[in-house]
């Protein structure tokens, strides 16, 4: 049965590393409305687009009267669409939204638009008051994978003997109620519920439809499995369910998070699965010895002997694993200053450092002596609860980058925002992304609506551009429908910037055509 469960991990590990691309953490690139923008008649529609495919969980408007209205959503490729109420008053009125990236992460916001004039209409505050319990949630989750499942795995394949019990199962315990609450909470924050919405099923059916679900899911597997081989009765049967647990450790971490989900996934989810399973084989032996150091147990020799044999190695891959994934995720140096993401990354390598010096002193000073009388391990315990408590600390600062995108999904959503225009009357509402909106090749798509944001059924679509100022006279250029629905002109050359005038011809029938038309700047 156990060799059963190893090679069913490792098929996971395969589908896992397979997953559809996606990008590291969405980010809204644009809103049409604009924020700030004070507009002379009520939008019917606002569209927020994102720089990956989102899945909307929540989003209100208030009013211009302070009073919450309802709208209606839907997500359309890596936009959300809102259907504005018909009836909106004068005056600043605010959209609150809340979506789930790929990787897993909840990503929310609030934008102002006016009608008319701005008004002093208060915008609801960002702060999160579940976010210090997610941090802690995760932290938990950590501590079991780190120190329960490593240490398990420690006693069966190093010690061969139980030490440091009490902490290993107590980790475990802690690890199993972290990934229940970060489900339940993960849940809580898509749906913008308060704590109490931890009681209603729709809060954990969202939180299991995202990427965290399975990696809670196979991370709450692992500690099981883990406690199983500690009570196990036999040596070969403990090693069994020790390294399954392990190997679930890395796939857990691989199924979800910045770092996974981020491009190129065939290098980053096999970077996360073995920097995972390396944390835990290190982290895990740290209780064990602090505990056999402690006992002055005549074993801790022989134990220090077998776990430096293979940590030398497995430090090398957790360090190269790391700045593989550092790569990835920074866009530049300087983002290690210039971003929280890369503030926090920048004090993690910091107090790695330390604990990699503590490490080596362990490794080829207080090993030696101890190897050499027993009654020396006291410095070596001192050394060991240091590197515990640096280890903590390091799990802590992880947890902190569930509430920051990287760099690099900033960087690329600024170098993906497209020119959107919004054109609309009273007759028709058209919808017109420009990508990349710079001079050269640019493709663009127009989605054509009735007046009250339905669909607007069309025979055929002309875009026509000019530049006056150029003295660059009207070109047209048929559109093409996609089998999105929208109405598509690929491959358009914009040799000039400035102010562009553009005109949308939709045929209706032989004897009717709609046309509206708008300005937009070419950067």
């Amino acid at each position: 049965m156990p060799m059963r469960l190893v090679s069913s991990l490792a098929a996971l590990l395969v589908a896992v590393c397979l997953a559809t691309a996606a990008q590291a953490h969405a980010v809204l690139i644009s809103a049409d409305p604009a924020d700030g923008s004070v507009l002379a008649q009520a939008p019917k529609l606002l569209v927020l687009r994102f720089n990956e495919a989102v899945a909307p969980t929540a989003v209100s408007l208030l009013d211009a009267a302070g009073r919450p209205r309802d709208v209606s959503i839907r997500a359309v490729d890596e936009s959300v669409e809102v259907t504005l109420p018909a009836d909106l008053p004068q005056g600043t009125h605010v959209i609150s939204y809340r979506v789930v990236s790929q990787d897993g992460h909840p990503v929310a916001g609030s934008l102002l638009f006016s009608i008319g004039v701005e008004t002093g209409t208060a915008v609801p505050s960002g702060a999160d008051e579940i976010d210090p319990l997610i941090w802690l949630a995760r932290i938990a989750v950590y501590l079991g994978l780190f120190a329960g499942v490593g240490g398990v795995f420690f006693a069966a394949w190093i010690a061969r003997a139980p030490a440091g019990g009490r902490v290993i199962l107590g980790s475990l315990g802690v690890g199993l109620v972290g990934a229940i609450a970060s489900l339940g909470l993960q849940g809580v924050e898509l749906l913008n519920l308060p704590l109490a919405g931890l009681v209603r099923r729709a809060a954990w059916d969202s939180a299991l439809a995202t990427s965290l679900g399975p990696s809670m899911l196979i991370a709450t597997a692992a500690m099981l499995i883990a406690a199983t081989g500690w009570r196990s009765s036999t040596v070969r049967t403990a090693r069994t369910w020790s390294a399954v647990a392990i190997i679930g450790v890395g796939l857990a971490l691989a199924a979800s998070g910045h770092a996974a989900t981020a491009s190129p996934q065939w290098l980053t989810r096999p970077a996360v699965f073995v920097h995972g399973v390396g944390l835990a084989y290190w982290l895990g032996a740290l209780v064990p010895l602090a505990t056999l150091a402690w006992q002055r147990n005549e074993t801790l020799p022989w134990a220090l002997k077998s776990f430096s044999a293979a940590a030398m190695p497995v430090v090398g891959l957790i360090a190269l694993t790391g700045l593989t994934l550092a790569f990835v995720q920074l866009d530049s140096l300087g983002a290690l200053i210039d971003t929280r993401y890369g503030n926090i990354l920048a004090l993690k390598l910091a107090l790695v450092m330390l604990l990699l010096m503590l490490a080596a002193l362990n490794r080829f000073v207080l090993a030696s002596s101890v190897t050499r009388s027993i009654s020396r391990a006291g410095s070596l315990l001192r050394s060991i609860a240091a590197e515990c408590a640096l280890a903590v600390a390091i799990l802590a600062l992880a947890a902190g980058w569930s509430f920051t995108p990287p760099p690099r999904a900033l960087a690329m959503s600024a170098d993906n925002v497209p020119l959107a225009v919004h054109i609309h009357t009273d007759a028709a509402m058209f919808q017109v992304l420009i990508a990349p909106g710079k001079v050269g090749q640019n493709d663009f798509v127009l989605q054509l609506m009735n007046g009250d944001a339905s669909s607007f059924a069309a025979k055929e679509a002309t875009l026509t551009l000019s530049l006056p100022a150029r003295g660059i006279e009207p070109i047209d250029h048929g559109a093409t429908l996609g089998p999105d629905g929208y109405w598509h002109v690929n491959k358009v050359s914009l040799p000039f910037p400035g102010r562009w005038h553009m005109q949308i011809g939709a045929l209706v029938t032989d004897f009717k055509k709609v046309t509206l038309e708008d300005d937009f700047e070419v950067r």
